[in-house]
């Protein structure tokens, strides 16, 4: 057997048995599942995405919270910022290497499995659990990393108790290159095994100032990597490696003139704000008595019966459905009055001069008008399908609901203009 890297939940068969063949042929299927080349969450965007391999299996999540209060100001709901280790766990589960509460909460973990050696054979195996969880404020620029180390076990004969343990986070790359971090916590550094297993859990603070990052949203993108490393006491020794990273989170700070926050009040030293640079969803509800329930039922049938929507195209797949083919918030006022042109001109063609019935209805379209993706998407980039999205004349008051939604999902969630930024639409109901 050599020392493994787990999803936290992968080594489940009894440690004891871990250094048996048996034992070791099963460890093995175990790091074959568990995508071992892949380092970041499924649902990473930006250019976090392209720094190293992304899990194939969709990272854990909560279900997210459609809109459902009646009444004037829909609005979308506050997205999660904590998250307790139970939730990690469980998010986790027993195969997920992400758990992604939201945008403001997201977690990973892995167990190290180690084989002990005395004079070169065999002697005993033990194995922990570390889990990170990431959680940050509202309109706040510093990320709080939460360790947790668990499930101490071990078997046979080892130097376990008195082993070194040393944590580390490290940001290996940032975009721009050259970023600055303050760090702070109690992050201990280097500790024994016992001492580890007494103290359970610790924290580090990072947090990036403004004025760093590209483009007219100050971004700064990165990605954070707890490496653990521990070394066997003599005379012991240890099969495989001594050292293994969990693996990595995509933090990201902004300053964009566009998102709450973006003048830090009389501290310009703490505009703009952190998040996760992950793929969220906005929900919109298609229930009855829910405000947006005319644009829902609209969108919904664009995902599921697209050749029912106009404007007619064969082979039509609207994006904004998952995470590989999301869309892309635009805060250019001529290409969102572009797009709302385009879609309107498709109202007039299929309902009419008259389709409003008086003021009465909205032409709804998705893509929405403040996307790249929006109806003159193909006017601005003709390689792109043309007609490849849908409108409908829907009430007014359901239009202007779904709008409001979508503008607070914006400003919650801190979605930013550009490619380097993406989100999907699910539909309840």
């Amino acid at each position: 057997m050599e020392s493994y890297v787990l999803p936290t939940g992968a080594a489940k068969l009894p440690l004891k048995e871990l250094a048996t063949p048996q034992g070791h042929d099963r460890l093995k299927t175990l790091a074959g599942r568990a995508e071992p080349g892949a380092r970041l969450a499924q649902e990473t965007t930006g250019p976090a995405a392209s720094y190293a391999p992304l899990s194939h299996r969709a990272s854990g999540s909560t279900p997210a919270q459609a809109f459902s209060p009646t009444g004037p100001g829909a609005a979308a709901p506050e997205p999660p910022r904590t998250m307790t280790y139970d939730e990690c766990k469980k998010g986790l589960g027993s195969d997920n290497k992400f758990y992604v509460k939201s945008r403001f909460a997201a977690c990973d973990g892995a167990s190290f499995v180690q084989e002990w050696l005395m004079n070169g054979r065999p002697a005993g195996a033990s194995m922990f659990n570390v889990r990170v969880v990431g959680t940050i404020a509202r309109d706040s620029r510093t990320i709080d990393f939460q360790y947790y180390f668990t499930d101490f076990e071990t078997t046979g004969e080892t130097g376990a108790l008195s082993m070194p343990i040393t944590t580390k986070g490290t940001v290996p790359k940032t975009w721009p290159s050259g970023a600055r971090f303050t760090r702070g916590g109690n992050a201990p550094g280097t500790m024994t095994w016992a001492q580890l297993e007494a103290l359970r859990t610790f924290h580090e603070t990072v947090n990036a100032k403004p004025g760093q990052g590209s483009g007219r949203s100050d971004l700064l993108a990165a990605v954070y990597e707890p490496l653990v490393s521990f070394k066997p006491p003599a005379p012991w020794k240890l099969s495989g490696a001594t050292q293994g990273t969990l693996f990595m989170l995509a933090p990201r700070w902004d300053a964009a003139s566009y998102l709450p926050n973006s003048t830090g009040g009389r501290n310009p030293a703490t505009k703009g704000a952190a998040t996760f640079s992950y793929i969220t969803a906005m929900v919109l509800s298609a229930r009855a008595g829910a405000e947006e329930r005319a644009e829902a039922q609209h969108i919904k049938t664009a995902f599921t019966h697209p050749e029912d929507t106009k404007p007619y195209m064969s082979a039509k797949k609207v994006p904004g459905q998952n995470v590989e083919d999301p869309l892309h918030r635009t805060v250019d006022a001529k290409r969102n009055d572009d797009n709302r042109n385009a879609a309107k001109k498709q109202c007039r063609r299929y309902w009419g001069a008259g389709y409003s019935h008086g003021n009465t209805r909205d032409c709804d379209e998705y893509p929405f008008a403040s996307t790249y993706e929006g109806a003159a998407e193909h006017d601005y980039d003709p390689e792109v399908r043309k007609f490849n999205f849908s409108v409908k004349p829907i009430a007014k008051e359901d239009n202007q609901a779904g709008g409001l939604i979508l503008k607070s999902f914006y400003s919650k969630n801190r979605i930013l203009d550009g490619q380097g930024d993406a989100f999907i639409v699910e539909i309840s109901g």
